[in-house]
């Protein structure tokens, strides 16, 4: 048995694993376990909290003409 503390939510699991672990800590029925910290657990993933972030693509695009365009103004300097 080993518990996971999720580092973003803070929440800890105690979860059968053959994980090695350097540090330890005394879980909730007072006996101690070897910890491992992850920065996502499934209680902090946006696919299970159910708080995706929504992506920018319409301003993603714009940047990425705003570039291609700088560069094809450069060439046509160039030639």
């Amino acid at each position: 048995m080993v518990i996971f503390h999720d580092n973003s939510s803070e929440a800890r699991f105690l979860v059968g694993s053959t994980i090695d672990a350097s540090e330890t800590a005394k879980w909730e029925d007072g006996n101690e376990y070897p910890l491992v910290h992850v920065d996502v657990s499934s209680d902090s993933h946006p696919f299970y909290t159910g708080q995706e972030k929504v992506m920018d693509t319409a301003g993603r695009v714009e940047r990425f003409k705003n570039r291609a365009g700088k560069v094809s103004d450069r060439r046509k300097k160039k030639a």
